[in-house]
C-alpha cells in the first residue's frame, strides 16, 4: 500500500468524524459560488439595482471567507488534539516527523479538494433554483443559468488557497510529544476545574451592564454605545463559559438534595468538565450564531420599515415650491394629470412654511433661520394624513418641535428671533411627521395661529400634499420631476419632492435584496455552529464510551443512560443558542429605537425559526450518538 493509498484510507475510516466538517465547508463553497454566478453572470449588472446586489454580494464573498478560513482553521486544530493516540501509535510503527506532517497535509488537502468538488457540483445543480429565487426577491427579471468562467476559477482558486494555506500551516500545530503522552492523551484523568470568583462576578457584570446599555439605547446614543456595548458583551460572554458557568456547576454540587437526586450527580459531575473543556467552542458558538441572528433579524426588520411609510410621508406625493415661479403651478398640474389617468382617487391642500431669522439658540444645531408652521396647518396635513389629531392648541410662545419622517427632538429648546427679540421654546415634539425630512433642510417649529400671523419671513415655501389611499398605485409617478422618488431641498433647485409608492417600491427591492443575501450568509453561520458542536461531541466519543461503559457495570440501566446522554447533549446543544438568543434580544431592543411600529413579532418569527432548526439538528445527532455509544456497551 502506497502513501497516498494510507492516507485516503485514514480520511475514509474516519468519515464519521470528518463527515460535519466536510459537508459544511461543502455548503461555504456550494453558496461562494452561487453569489460568483451572480456577480460574473451577464445580465446582472443591468440597472442600479442589479448592480447593487452584485455589490453587496461580492461583500457576502468576502464574509464569507474570511469566516470560512477562520472555520476551516479551528476545525482542523480541534481534530489534531483529539488524535494524538492515533499519532502515538503511528510513530511507534516507525512514522517520522516529516511523514507524519506529510499525511496531515495530504489528509487536509485531500478533504478540502473534496469538499470544493462537492460544492461547485451541488451549486451547479441547484444554481438554476438560486438564480430564479435570487432574481424574484431582487426585483428583476428572471436570470438563465449561465456557467461562468470566472466564478469557476474564482472559487476553486479561492478555496484551493485557503485549504494549501490552512494545510501548510496545521503542520506547524503536529506536537509531537513522549510516545508515553501521546498514549495516555485521551486516558489522563481530568483535573478539577478551578475558577476565578472575580472573573465569574466580572462576567455577569459585563453581561448585565450591556444588556442594560442596549435596552435603553436611543436613536441619538445607540452610534455611541455600539462597539462598548459589543466589545463587553464578547469578553462578558468569554468569562461566562470560562469562569461563571464553572462556578454555577459548583454551586449545584453544595446543593445536596439536587445533586444527590437520581442521575443528577452523573449529569452535573460531567458538565462541570464538559463546560470547562468546550468553554471556547461554546463562545465561538454563541458568538456566530448571535452574528447570524442579528444579522437576519436586523433585515427581518426592515420589514417593519417598509410599514412605517404611512408615518413618515403624510403625504403620498409631496411637493414643496420655494419661490413663486410658474413652473410650479404647470408641475402640480402634471402630478393632477398623471393621478387622473391612473384613475386614483385623491385629496390635497396647501399650507404656506415661513423662514424666520434666529438671533441664538440653545440647540446647538440651530440653523440661521428655521421654517415655522401654524398650528392650524399642521393639524390640517395630519387630518388630510388620516392620523388621529388630538393635540391641544399652542398659545403664546410655546411652540412644537417639527416631527420630520421619524426624527424628532423633545428636548427643552428656546430660539431667540432677529425680530424683536422674540423667544419661541418648546420641550415636546407633535406626535405626527409634518413633512418628509427630504424637504425639509432644518429642524423646524410649530407655533400659535397668532404668532405665525406675527413673524415676518426671510422667505416663505409652498407646501402642497396630494393624499390617497392607493399608495402602491403612485409608484414611478411623475419621474421627469423626480428621481428615485425624491429630491433633497438643496439651494439651487426651485422644488423639493417625494413619491411614496417610488420610495416604498426601491425600499422594498432594497429589503428582500439584502435579505436574500442576509439568509444564505445566516444559514452557512448556523451550519458552521452546528458543525462545531458535532465533531467536539464525536472528539470525546471515546472518552464517553469508556466512562459509560464503567458507570453500567455499577447497574446503570439503558433508561437513566439515555436520560444522562440526552440532558447532556441538550445542555450542550442549547446553552450556547440560549445564550445567542438573550444576546439578539437585546440587540433587537436598541435597533427597536430606530422604529416607531414595533419590531417584536418578526424578531420572534426570526428566532423561533432557528430554534426549530437547531431542535431538528438536537434529534438527529441525539439519535446517531446514542447509537454509536451503546456500541461498545453491548
Amino acid at each position: 500500500m502506497t502513501f497516498p493509498q494510507f492516507v485516503y484510507r485514514n480520511v475514509v475510516r474516519n468519515k464519521r468524524t470528518y463527515s460535519a466538517y466536510f459537508f459544511s465547508s461543502a455548503f461555504s463553497v456550494m453558496i461562494f459560488f452561487i453569489y460568483a454566478l451572480y456577480i460574473f453572470h451577464p445580465d446582472i449588472k443591468k440597472g442600479v439595482t442589479s448592480a447593487l446586489a452584485a455589490e453587496l454580494m461580492t461583500a457576502a464573498e468576502v464574509i464569507m471567507y474570511v469566516f470560512s478560513f477562520l472555520f476551516v482553521l479551528y476545525s482542523v486544530s480541534t481534530f489534531l488534539k483529539s488524535r494524538k493516540r492515533e499519532f502515538g501509535i503511528l510513530l511507534m510503527h516507525g512514522m517520522t516527523k516529516k511523514q507524519l506532517n506529510s499525511m496531515v497535509f495530504l489528509e487536509n488537502m485531500m478533504i478540502g479538494l473534496g469538499a470544493i468538488i462537492t460544492g461547485i457540483g451541488a451549486g451547479m445543480i441547484t444554481g438554476k433554483l438560486f438564480l430564479m429565487i435570487g432574481s424574484k426577491m431582487i426585483g428583476i427579471p428572471p436570470l438563465p443559468f449561465y456557467l461562468s468562467a470566472k466564478a469557476l476559477m474564482l472559487t476553486v482558486g479561492a478555496f484551493l488557497i485557503l485549504f494549501f494555506s490552512i494545510s501548510l500551516f496545521t503542520t506547524i500545530l503536529v506536537r509531537v510529544n513522549k510516545l508515553i503522552d501521546l498514549f495516555q492523551a485521551g486516558e489522563k484523568p481530568k483535573k478539577e476545574p478551578k475558577v476565578s470568583v472575580f472573573l465569574s462576578f466580572l462576567s455577569a457584570i459585563l453581561l448585565i451592564a450591556s444588556y442594560y446599555l442596549a435596552a435603553t439605547a436611543t436613536m441619538q446614543t445607540l452610534i455611541f454605545l455600539i462597539l462598548p456595548v459589543i466589545g463587553m458583551t464578547i469578553i462578558g460572554t468569554y468569562f461566562f463559559y470560562t469562569q461563571l458557568s464553572v462556578w454555577i456547576t459548583k454551586m449545584l454540587q453544595k446543593n445536596r438534595f439536587l445533586f444527590w437526586k437520581k442521575t443528577n450527580l452523573i449529569t452535573i459531575s460531567s458538565l462541570t468538565y464538559r463546560l470547562k473543556d468546550n468553554a471556547r467552542m461554546f463562545f465561538m458558538v454563541t458568538i456566530v450564531s448571535t452574528v447570524a441572528f442579528c444579522a437576519v433579524g436586523s433585515l427581518a426588520s426592515m420589514n417593519v420599515m417598509n410599514k412605517q411609510i404611512d408615518v413618515q410621508f403624510p403625504a403620498e406625493i409631496s411637493y414643496l415650491a420655494k419661490d413663486g415661479q410658474p413652473v410650479h403651478q404647470q408641475n402640480l398640474q402634471q402630478i393632477k394629470a398623471e393621478l387622473k389617468q391612473k384613475k386614483i382617487k385623491y385629496t390635497t391642500n396647501q399650507v404656506p412654511i415661513k423662514y424666520v431669522a434666529v438671533a441664538s439658540s440653545t440647540d446647538a444645531y440651530a440653523q440661521e433661520k428655521i421654517p415655522v408652521v401654524s398650528f392650524t396647518s399642521y393639524k390640517k396635513i395630519a387630518e388630510a394624513a388620516g392620523f388621529e389629531f388630538n393635540e391641544t392648541p399652542l398659545a403664546g410662545n410655546e411652540t412644537l418641535d417639527m416631527r420630520t419622517s421619524t426624527f424628532s427632538n423633545s428636548e427643552e429648546i428656546t430660539y431667540i428671533l432677529k425680530q424683536d427679540q422674540i423667544k419661541l421654546y418648546h420641550d415636546q415634539a407633535t406626535k405626527n411627521a409634518v413633512f418628509p425630512v427630504q424637504l425639509i433642510h432644518s429642524q423646524g417649529v410649530v407655533v400659535s395661529d397668532q404668532m405665525f400671523d406675527r413673524l415676518t419671513p426671510v422667505n416663505t415655501e409652498i407646501f402642497t400634499g396630494f393624499y390617497t389611499k392607493e399608495l402602491k398605485k403612485t409608484a414611478g409617478m411623475a419621474e421627469s420631476l423626480v428621481k428615485n422618488g425624491s429630491t433633497m431641498s438643496l439651494e439651487h433647485i426651485p422644488y423639493s419632492m417625494t413619491v411614496s409608492g417610488t420610495l416604498l417600491e426601491l425600499q422594498i427591492g432594497m429589503y428582500k435584496m439584502m435579505l436574500f443575501v442576509a439568509l444564505l450568509i445566516g444559514a452557512v453561520f448556523f451550519i458552521a455552529a452546528g458543525s462545531f458542536l458535532y465533531f467536539r461531541l464525536y472528539a470525546d466519543l471515546e472518552y464517553d464510551r469508556r466512562q459509560y461503559l464503567t458507570i453500567t457495570k455499577v447497574g446503570l440501566t439503558e433508561q437513566e443512560l439515555n436520560k444522562i446522554v440526552t440532558q447532556q447533549l441538550a445542555l450542550l446543544f442549547f446553552v450556547p443558542i440560549v445564550v445567542a438568543f438573550v444576546h439578539s434580544g437585546f440587540a433587537f431592543m436598541a435597533l427597536q429605537s430606530f422604529y416607531e411600529l414595533s419590531i417584536a413579532k418578526d424578531m420572534i418569527i426570526v428566532l423561533a425559526g432557528f430554534f426549530l432548526a437547531q431542535c431538528i439538528y438536537f434529534f438527529f445527532i441525539r439519535y446517531r450518538y446514542l447509537r454509536n455509544l451503546k456500541k461498545s456497551l453491548i
